[in-house]
C-alpha cells in the first residue's frame, strides 16, 4: 500500500502538469472526406470552364487553371495585334532616316561643317606649300606673292560670305531661342499638371486604388468557385466586350495541345466550356439551354448538323439521366440530326450537385474528351 501512493501522487502530478494529455485521442481524416464549401460557392448564370482533376488536388488544379486559362487568354487577344503591328512594320521603309524639328541636328550640321572647313584649309596648305613648276621655292615670299597677285574679286567673294555666315548664324540663334522658349513652357506645364494630379491623391492613395483592383474579384478575368465535390474545379470568366469566349479559350488550349504535345499541367484531367449553368431539373435546363440552341442550330440552316449529347452527374443520384438527354435532344429543331458514332457537335451536360453545367463542343472524340494529360502524354 505504501508503493502505490507514490505511484498515484505521481500521476495526479503529471496530469496537474498536462492537463490536456489525459482522455485526448488523435483523430485521422478519412481519405474520401467531403471539400468545404468555400465563400464563393458555384451557382446558376454563371460562364467559365468545368475542369476535372485528382482527388484531393483541387487547390493546386485551381492554381494551374488560373495561369493556363491566363496564358491562352491573352495568346488570343494579342495574335490579333500582332498581325496588325507586323503588317504596319513591313508597310514602312527600312532604311529611313527620320530627324525630327525638336531634335538636336544642329549639332550634327556644325560637325559636318567643322570637318568640310578642315579638308578645305588641307587642300590651300598642301597647295601653298608644292613648289611651282618654273623651279621657283616655296616659301613665305611665294605666298605673300601669290596673295598680292589675287584679284579683289575674291575678297568680295569672301566678304558676301561671311556676310550670309553671320545672316544664318542669326537666323539659327533666333530659331533656337524660340524653340527653347517652348520646351520650357511645354515642361512647366507638365510640371503643373504633375503636381496638380499629386496634390488631389497622394502616393498611398493610389497604392491603395491599385491594391483594391488587384483584390476585387469581378475586375479579374478569371476567378476560382467552389463546386462543393471532390476532383472538380470551377473556374468562372468575367466576360467583357470583344473577348474570346470560353468555347474559344478551350478549342485553342486543345489544339495546341494536340500539335505540339507539349505538358502544360500536372493535376488537371479535363477541360470544358461550360456557356451556361442553371438548376439541375429537367424544366430548367429546357428553359436555359434556348440561347445555345439558337447559336449552334438554327432553324433556318440549309445544311443539317449532327449532333449528341453526352449527360455525367457528381454527388446527385435523384435526376433519371435519360429524362435530361431526351429534354436536351429535343430542344434541338428538326433540321438537325442526332448521330454518335460521328457528331459534328457534342452538347456537353454535367451535373455537380444541383447545378448543371452546359457547353457545346467540337472534335470531342478527336481530342480525346479534351482530357489534357492524354493529349499531352507521351506517344509510344
Amino acid at each position: 500500500m505504501a508503493s502505490a501512493a507514490p505511484a498515484a501522487a505521481a500521476a495526479a502530478a503529471a496530469a496537474a502538469a498536462n492537463p490536456n494529455s489525459k482522455g485526448k485521442k488523435r483523430k485521422y481524416l478519412p481519405r474520401g472526406r467531403p471539400v468545404r464549401k468555400g465563400s464563393h460557392p458555384l451557382r446558376p448564370g454563371v460562364e467559365g470552364f468545368f475542369l476535372t482533376c485528382d482527388g484531393g488536388r483541387e487547390r493546386q488544379a485551381t492554381h494551374e487553371a488560373l495561369n493556363l486559362l491566363e496564358s491562352f487568354y491573352e495568346e488570343l487577344v494579342d495574335g490579333k495585334d500582332l498581325n496588325v503591328k507586323s503588317m504596319v512594320s513591313l508597310s514602312k521603309p527600312l532604311n529611313k532616316k527620320t530627324i525630327f524639328k525638336d531634335s538636336d541636328s544642329s549639332s550634327e550640321e556644325d560637325e559636318t561643317s567643322t570637318k568640310e572647313e578642315l579638308d578645305v584649309e588641307n587642300r590651300e596648305e598642301e597647295s601653298n606649300t608644292m613648289p611651282s613648276k618654273e623651279g621657283e621655292a616655296s616659301g613665305p615670299h611665294q605666298i605673300a606673292k601669290l596673295d598680292a597677285e589675287e584679284p579683289a574679286e575674291e575678297s568680295e567673294e569672301l566678304q558676301s560670305k561671311k556676310q550670309r555666315l553671320e545672316e544664318g548664324s542669326a537666323e539659327e540663334s533666333k530659331e533656337l531661342q524660340s524653340k527653347t522658349q517652348q520646351l520650357e513652357e511645354g515642361l512647366s506645364s507638365c510640371v503643373n499638371r504633375e503636381s496638380d494630379e499629386a496634390n488631389d491623391k497622394s502616393i498611398g492613395d493610389l497604392i491603395d486604388d491599385e491594391l483594391k483592383e488587384l483584390g476585387d474579384r469581378k475586375k479579374r478575368h478569371f476567378v476560382s468557385l467552389d463546386s462543393g465535390c471532390n476532383g472538380v474545379v470551377f473556374i468562372q470568366m468575367h466576360k467583357r466586350a470583344g473577348d474570346p469566349s470560353p468555347v474559344d479559350i478551350v478549342q485553342r488550349m486543345m489544339s495546341s495541345a494536340a500539335s505540339t504535345r507539349k505538358h502544360m499541367s500536372r493535376f488537371i484531367l479535363r477541360v470544358l466550356p461550360a456557356e451556361l449553368t442553371c438548376y439541375a431539373s429537367e424544366e430548367e435546363i429546357t428553359k436555359a439551354i434556348k440561347p445555345l440552341v439558337e447559336q449552334y442550330f438554327p432553324s433556318a440552316a440549309t445544311t443539317p448538323v449532327k449532333f449528341a449529347v453526352l449527360y455525367e452527374a457528381r454527388s446527385n443520384t435523384g435526376i433519371d439521366r435519360m429524362k435530361i438527354i431526351n429534354a436536351v435532344a429535343k430542344s434541338i429543331p428538326p433540321p438537325h440530326k442526332v448521330d454518335l458514332s460521328n457528331p459534328d457537335k457534342t452538347i456537353v451536360v454535367e451535373i455537380v450537385k444541383t447545378i448543371c453545367l452546359v457547353g457545346v463542343v467540337e472534335r470531342y472524340k478527336e481530342l480525346l474528351k479534351y482530357n489534357l494529360r492524354q493529349l499531352t502524354a507521351p506517344q509510344q
